[in-house]
């Protein structure tokens, strides 16, 4: 720990994935919710290309006008030291010698999809031997990835939807049998199929098929995101998420009350404009469901936590089918924080407001031990 009264706490948000901006946007909502009286905050932004700086003080972290944030680049370029000893950041300024910024107590990871979210920065912070919030990197890796996120819930006996994986070099040698497969997720019956990039999130490269004839240009419109792509079948039913925290003192993983997502206008699906842009969507907390079926979400949420080992917080989404089943669609390990995003909502709803939500998330990162899981 610092030897200083506060503990120090370094956000570090923007990231080289599609979501860059909405990393940007949940750091600033994040970064206002921190109590100041108990922490320092120190902001880390990653550019577009890669490069870790100390962003300027008025960069903007909000959705303004239709305009998204981004991190730039400007501002002192920053070196993570891997000696376990010694948690400082290194500034290195233009001409100038480098030189150490802070130690810091614990990271805040704010980053969405590929680099951040995927066990990437998990694997450096575990280098360095510094504490962080969120899950380690397996179940970072695995809950980025759609398609092993399915394989090892499928293997726990959890409820999973039928999907097809389409890999790069299948996609390239093998196209026409990688097609027939997702033909029979019911394509050829009129029924709709969801092409999505495997490891992206944000509704990023989504595309709702119902012609196989659009097939391929949904396809090559995931691999501008990843190359990896899973198409699931279209499951009729209501989306409903739920978000999981880690135990407290060692107890096990507490779920919020679910929120059911309700959309307006005519959108075909839950997509990027709807989530942030055009304020179509609203959330149902908690769903108007029977209760029994209310406290089955939040077990199942919680076993799919469990199941790939996940630390800090997450959020569950799931379908609810006319006939009162829930089946799995995706676990996000860092969700996000915007002022329209439903794990704080959910988690408002359920007791625990935002100010305190990031409390206990600080408190848990700094509670766990550094090293192996």
């Amino acid at each position: 720990m610092s030897q200083v009264s506060k503990i120090r706490v370094a956000v570090v948000f923007g990231g080289r994935s599609s979501e860059h901006a909405i990393s940007c946007v949940t750091a600033g909502a994040v970064m206002a919710a921190i109590d100041r009286d108990r922490y320092e905050v120190v902001p880390i932004g990653i550019a577009r290309d890669g490069r870790w700086v100390l962003p300027p003080a008025d960069l903007p972290l909000a959705i303004e006008g239709g305009r998204l944030p981004e991190v730039t680049g400007a501002g002192s370029a920053l070196a993570l030291p891997f000696d376990p000893d010694s948690r400082g950041l290194m500034v290195v300024r233009p001409g100038e010698v480098p030189d150490t910024l802070a130690e810091v107590d614990v990271v805040l990871p704010l980053l969405h999809g590929p680099y951040g979210e995927d066990g990437t920065i998990q694997g450096l912070l575990d280098l360095a031997g510094v504490r962080y919030v969120g899950a380690g990197v397996l179940a970072s890796a695995v809950g980025m990835d759609k398609g092993y996120m399915k394989l090892v819930w499928q293997a726990r006996g959890l409820p999973v939807g039928p999907y097809v994986l389409v890999g790069d070099r299948e996609w390239r040698r093998e196209r026409k049998r990688k097609i027939d497969e997702i033909k029979e997720l019911g394509l050829t019956d009129g029924a709709a199929v969801f092409v999505k990039p495997a490891r992206a999130g944000s509704s990023m490269g989504i595309t709702r098929v119902t012609d196989e004839a659009d097939l391929e240009a949904a396809v090559e419109a995931a691999r501008e995101h990843d190359p990896k792509v899973v198409v699931e079948a279209g499951i009729a039913g209501r989306e409903v998420e739920c978000g999981v925290l880690q135990g407290v003192d060692d107890g096990p993983p507490e779920a919020s009350l679910p929120a059911e997502v309700l959309m307006a206008g005519e959108h075909d699906f839950y997509d990027f404009e709807t989530k942030y842009l055009d304020g179509s969507t609203s959330m149902a907390i908690p769903p108007d469901l029977p209760p029994a079926a209310i406290e089955e979400v939040r077990r199942v949420a919680v076993q799919a936590f469990e199941v790939l080992d996940c630390e800090g917080l997450a959020r569950v989404d799931f379908f609810y089918t006319p006939d009162g089943r829930w089946v799995l669609n995706e676990i996000n390990t860092m969700p996000g924080f915007t002022p329209a995003s439903a794990f704080p909502q959910m988690w408002a709803a359920t007791g625990l407001d935002y100010p305190a939500l990031v409390d206990r998330l600080i408190q848990t990162a700094l509670k766990r031990s550094t090293g192996l899981r």
